[in-house]
């Protein structure tokens, strides 16, 4: 799906700012060690789907996520603040996948390149 600039643009200014916000503002310890990948918003820019990642096991991610989801508003107004957009998007946070799925995969080809050796 083809993405436009000013969405990329938003994106990553959201993306930014969701972070700044998180660390500086945010002063729950469930939330300490989040790093956030991406941010995919609806075309409209009223929907946001905000993808993080923590370190450790399934009860930390459960951990973050009940933390990002309740300084969601804390986290929205001070995007507000810093952005200049018609409509504040409306945020969902999603664990993301993608990195544990790497590092399967890495391991994976690991055990191979050391069974062939």
């Amino acid at each position: 799906m083809k993405t436009s600039r000013r969405l990329q643009r938003v994106s990553g200014l959201m993306r930014g700012e969701i972070s700044r916000a998180v660390h500086r503002v945010v002063e729950d310890p469930r939330i300490r060690g989040v790093t956030f990948t991406d941010v995919q918003l609806s075309k409209d820019l009223r929907h946001a789907r905000v993808y993080y990642s923590v370190i450790g096991d399934r009860q930390r991610q459960e951990q973050a996520r009940e933390g990002l989801g309740s300084a969601r508003g804390l986290i929205k107004r001070e995007i507000g603040r810093h952005l200049q957009l018609r409509f504040m998007p409306d945020i969902e946070f999603f664990f993301d996948e993608s990195l544990g799925h790497a590092e399967h995969m890495d391991n994976l080809l690991r055990q191979i390149q050391d069974s062939e050796t």
